[in-house]
C-alpha cells in the first residue's frame, strides 16, 4: 500500500468553502475583480520590455527546441553582473524556490541541522526537513532583535550539527533587512564553523540598500536569485542559484530539470535585465508610496500597527493581536471585498494568528481601495 510522505511544517492553510489549496488559487487567478495583496507579486510593468523580449521568442517557434540545460550564457552573465558576482558560478532554475530545494538538497545531511527565523517563508523549512535532522525555527517576533534572525540569536541557537543557516532578505513576511556589518557577522560564523549561508535575495531590488553575503562568504554561501518579484515574472518560474564551483558542479549532478527552463521564460528574463535601468525605479518608487499611504491609513486605526516600518520588501505585516481578531478571519473578510491578503499561519507557525501580511506592489488606486475596507473589517470584526 503507498504510504504518502509526511514533513513536519504545512506552508499552505485550506481557506473556508475550498477542497483544496490548488482550489483556491485557482478561484483567484480565475477572478479578474481581486486585489492581489496576497502573493507580493509586482503588477506594476507598465512598458512591455520584458512582454516584448517573450513574443519575439514566441514569433521565432524557437520554443520547440530544447534550450540549454543550465541556461543561456547571456542570461547567466546578466545576472552575475546584475549581483555584482561575476567570479561566481551559476545554474538558471525554473524559479528561486526550485533553487531553494537543490540548495539544501545538495549540501544537507541526515545528521545535519538547519536555522531558520519565524516568522519566515515555511516551504524553506519544509525543504530542509527532508534532507536535515532538525530544522531550528528561532522566534524573531519582537522589537529586541529588530524583527530578524540577527548573528546573535544564530550563535545562541547553533550546535555541532548546524549546516545551514538561512537568511531571506528581506525577509518575508516582514520585510527586514541586514546592515552590511550584520553580512559581515554572519559570514564569520559561516567560515569559522565551515557552514552555508542560503542568501535569498528575491526581494532585494525593493530595500534601501543591500549586501551580498557572497561577497564576504564566497566559498560558504548561496545566493537564491528570483525573477518573480521586481520583475513580475511569477507565473513563468525563472530564477537561479550562485555560489562557489564546487557547489554549482554538485547541483548540476542532482537537477530533475536536465532538459532546461522554459526557454520563453528566459527571453523575458533576458529582455528584463537588460531594460532594467528604465524601469526600476519607477516601480520602486510606486511601492514605496504605496506603502506610505499604507502606513498613513494604520496610523488611524486603534489598536494596530505595522511590525516593521518602512519595509525593505513589496509587503509588510500588520499587527491586529490588540483588536482580539484571529488573522485569517480578517483576510476571508477582506477576500469576501475582493482583497487577497494572507493571514500570519502561512508565514509563522507560532505567531501567525497576530498579524495579516499584505503586499503592496499593486496599482495605487488597488490600495486606496484596501485602504477603505481594512478599517471597516476591523471595526466590524472587533464587535464580534
Amino acid at each position: 500500500m503507498f504510504k504518502e510522505k509526511k514533513y513536519g511544517r504545512t506552508a499552505k492553510n485550506i481557506p473556508k468553502g475550498f477542497n483544496s489549496a490548488n482550489d483556491f488559487f485557482e478561484y483567484l487567478f480565475n477572478n479578474k475583480d481581486i486585489i492581489w495583496m496576497g502573493q507580493n507579486t509586482n503588477h506594476l510593468h507598465e512598458e512591455d520590455y520584458i512582454y516584448n523580449g517573450m513574443a519575439e521568442c514566441l514569433k521565432s517557434r524557437e520554443y520547440s527546441k530544447y534550450p540549454p540545460s543550465e541556461g543561456f550564457s547571456e542570461l547567466k552573465k546578466l545576472i552575475l553582473n546584475d549581483l555584482n558576482l561575476n567570479d561566481s558560478d551559476i545554474l538558471i532554475s525554473s524559479g528561486g524556490t526550485d533553487s531553494l530545494y537543490l540548495a539544501m538538497n545538495v549540501i544537507l545531511e541526515p545528521q545535519h541541522n538547519v536555522i531558520t527565523s519565524d516568522p519566515g517563508y515555511l516551504i524553506i523549512d519544509n525543504f530542509a526537513s527532508r534532507f536535515a535532522n532538525d530544522v531550528i525555527q528561532v522566534p524573531i517576533y519582537s522589537e529586541e532583535c529588530d524583527y530578524k534572525l540577527t548573528p546573535k540569536l544564530v550563535k545562541e541557537n547553533m550546535n555541532e550539527n548546524t549546516k545551514v543557516i538561512i537568511l531571506v532578505d528581506p525577509l518575508n513576511p516582514l520585510g527586514t533587512s541586514y546592515t552590511s556589518k550584520e553580512i559581515e557577522e554572519f559570514a564569520k560564523i559561516a567560515i569559522e564553523n565551515d557552514i552555508y549561508l542560503i542568501h535569498d535575495v528575491t526581494y532585494k531590488d525593493f530595500a534601501r540598500e543591500h549586501h551580498s553575503i557572497a561577497n564576504y562568504a564566497p566559498n560558504n554561501s548561496i545566493t537564491i536569485y528570483s525573477f518573480s518579484k521586481i520583475f513580475g515574472m511569477a507565473g513563468l518560474r525563472i530564477g537561479a542559484m550562485i555560489s562557489n564551483h564546487d557547489i554549482i558542479s554538485g547541483v548540476k549532478t542532482i537537477i530533475i530539470n536536465d532538459l532546461g527552463t522554459n526557454i520563453v521564460a528566459q527571453a523575458g528574463a533576458i529582455a528584463g535585465l537588460k531594460s532594467k535601468d528604465k524601469w526600476l525605479d519607477d516601480v520602486v518608487k510606486t511601492t514605496r508610496n504605496n506603502q506610505r499611504l499604507i502606513k498613513s491609513m494604520i496610523d488611524n486605526v486603534d489598536d494596530v500597527f505595522i511590525v516593521n516600518y518602512p519595509s525593505d520588501g513589496n509587503m509588510l505585516a500588520i499587527d491586529i493581536e490588540k483588536t482580539g481578531i484571529n488573522s485569517e478571519e480578517l483576510a476571508e473578510y477582506l477576500l469576501d471585498k475582493n482583497i487577497f491578503t494572507r493571514g500570519g499561519n502561512y508565514t509563522s507557525p507560532n505567531f501567525g494568528d497576530k498579524y495579516l501580511r499584505v503586499s503592496f506592489s499593486i496599482p495605487e488606486k488597488e490600495v486606496k481601495i484596501f485602504n477603505q475596507e481594512f478599517p471597516k473589517a476591523i471595526e466590524i470584526l472587533r464587535t464580534k
